[in-house]
């Protein structure tokens, strides 16, 4: 089957189709017994992530039990720090660190070469995923959005506030701004590897960007996706790319207006109604139900899954959670999820 004719590759290319392709954020994850087994054999996370037989098996999993209408790669937003020679380390319990860089300092040197050497396993298993998804199952690539990395760089780890990345914006903004725009071509660089191995689109996720004042989001959130849609653009003009700026409220409309991306993917907090009417007609809408319902299910879930889809679904519009589905999810509330979207 063509990319072109795979439902979620039509939904982005701004078709409606008569039901929406869905998938989940994180759908590959600890709510599934056989991710739990695989984990516990490579023996750390990012040993599942550079290792391709267990990436490319832990990425097929929930296509093999729900049938999603897309897949995607899984792996970790730190990958791209990793392999620009940050020190990169997953915290039992406690989730990513790294050793952070000081305010005021250069950023990591970007040579493609060693970077592509260090991501050749991501590659890899890109390239055999698409030979062993099923010909209907659309192959989504992903990268972190550069505000969203460096907060993690600068404080060396996710921390409320993202404090010490604002800290640097505002006391060293020169240097700060060199670090975001590094990171904009290393992050278009590696979206655009994943689609010559076979990615057929590609999703930048912001999950920080909330922490942003709206007088520095255009700087940090906007023009860096921007130029990683120029970058990859200029390398695959066709393929479709989703954007992330995750709890923006209103900006996500101008968000997409600014960056040209073809999609964007809402958060929890966004009215599908006011999506309906401010972000659509801009491009594909993605989104947005309560991750808490793949825990609670029942009819609070099928109330909110009807007003989602009644009110974005006579555009072009993927069915996704407003974030990544938890590690606490069950797994009957998926499949209630997707027979009731399916009919």
């Amino acid at each position: 089957m063509k990319s072109d004719d795979k439902l979620l590759i039509r939904a982005l290319k701004g078709k409606t189709n008569p039901v929406p392709p869905v998938w989940l954020m994180r759908q590959a994850g600890r709510y599934l017994d056989e991710y739990r087994a695989v984990r516990e054999t490579a023996g750390g996370f990012l040993n599942l992530c550079y290792n391709p037989d267990f990436a490319v098996e832990v990425t097929l999993q929930p296509i093999r039990r729900f049938g999603f209408d897309a897949s995607i790669l899984f792996s970790d937003i730190l990958v791209v720090p990793h392999a620009l020679g940050m020190n990169v380390w997953f915290a039992q319990g406690e989730g990513p660190r790294l050793d952070p860089l000081p305010i005021g300092s250069a950023p990591p040197v970007f040579d493609p070469e060693s970077f592509d050497s260090h991501l050749a396993p991501v590659y890899e298993t890109v390239s055999r995923l698409r030979e062993e998804l099923p010909k209907e199952t659309a192959l989504i690539g992903f990268a972190g959005a550069p505000w969203t990395l460096a907060t993690y760089m600068a404080a060396g780890r996710g921390k409320d506030e993202q404090a010490q990345a604002r800290k640097w914006m505002f006391s060293s903004p020169d240097t700060f701004a060199a670090l975001i725009d590094s990171l904009a071509e290393s992050v278009g660089h590696y979206l655009v590897k994943q689609i010559d191995a076979g990615a057929e689109a590609v999703q930048i996720f912001d999950s920080w960007a909330s922490a942003l004042a709206p007088n520095a989001f255009d700087r940090y959130c906007v023009q860096p996706t921007k130029r990683i849609v120029e970058i990859v653009r200029a390398a695959h003009p066709d393929t479709p790319i989703i954007g992330f700026p995750r709890g923006v409220g209103s900006l996500y409309a101008d968000f997409v207006k600014a960056t040209g991306v073809n999609g964007v993917s809402l958060d929890q907090g966004v009215s599908p109604e006011w999506a309906a009417e401010h972000v659509q007609p801009l491009g594909t809408v993605q989104g947005n139900l309560e991750p808490m319902h793949m825990i609670t299910g029942g009819d609070a879930m099928m109330r909110d899954i009807d007003r989602i889809i009644n009110a974005l679904g006579q555009g072009p519009f993927v069915f996704n959670l407003g974030h990544g589905i938890t590690p606490e999810a069950d797994i009957n509330n998926v499949h209630a999820l997707l027979k009731k979207i399916r009919g």
